[in-house]
């Protein structure tokens, strides 16, 4: 057996490994796991791209809602040399299997305090440091609406003037909710949509879909404002299909 089978043989188990995690938890609590599977690579490459558009310069970044850990692994690479990055998880199983990434993976060897996993909220996150790129795989539909505007609003405080967030929502949910839900959580749903489409009207900068990912996706790409106030009525770039 040669070196390549080797590795793509452990590569293989780790994934199904991590699935078969990531559905125990879905399991065992889908309200703060939100999905049945991990994010998909091409869903990865989108969230984490605002990182590698900085180039080399040193960024202080944030990933919100890790989960095991497969967005983790494209934006590790992503990381330009003097870059910091925080990882934030509240389940505890999810946060130990992240910190064991971290402590093993191959391009942080001898860079121990380049990233930390934080077993915390994001809301309770104070790391005294204002972040150009955060990340977030946070099960925005599985929360209130109060809920979300509280994260919305904090990650903008965390956020540099200019700084990026990224974040997915899958496709489809109004609809399936409709017709599988109870009135009161087809409303709690909308709700939750339209907090998000208002920080999407006044901070979007783009939008595309991620039919490649269980179950499709759509990745959103908001921008904090320069000045204190967002601007209203931002037009934003739709329909781009990777």
């Amino acid at each position: 057996m040669d070196n390549w089978t080797t590795s793509h043989d452990r590569v293989l188990a780790q994934r199904n490994a991590e699935g078969w995690m990531f559905l125990i938890e879905a399991v065992r609590d889908l309200r703060t796991t939100g999905a049945i599977a991990p994010s998909s690579k091409a869903l990865a490459r989108l969230l984490t791209d605002p990182v590698q558009e900085h180039g080399t310069q040193p960024l202080n970044v944030l990933e919100a809602g890790a989960g095991t850990g497969s967005v983790t692994r494209t934006l590790i690479p992503r990381l330009s040399p003097g870059s910091r990055l925080d990882i934030v998880e509240a389940n505890t199983r999810f946060a130990s299997q992240l910190r064991h990434l971290v402590r093993t993976h191959p391009q942080l060897v001898g860079e121990s305090e380049q990233v930390r996993v934080h077993h915390t909220l994001v809301e309770q996150l104070d790391t005294g440091r204002p972040y150009d790129v955060i990340i977030s795989g946070l099960p925005f539909t599985n929360f209130t609406p109060t809920q979300v505007e509280t994260i919305m609003n904090r990650y903008m405080e965390l956020l540099h003037p200019g700084g990026t967030l990224t974040y997915f929502a899958y496709r489809g949910t109004r609809y399936a909710r409709a017709l599988t839900a109870s009135r009161t959580e087809a409303r709690r749903h909308r709700a939750v949509e339209e907090v998000l489409a208002g920080y999407q009207r006044r901070c979007a900068t783009g939008c595309w879909a991620v039919w490649g990912n269980l179950p499709p996706a759509n990745v959103w790409q908001l921008r904090r404002p320069l000045h204190t106030s967002a601007p209203t009525g931002l037009d934003i770039t739709v329909g781009v299909t990777r």
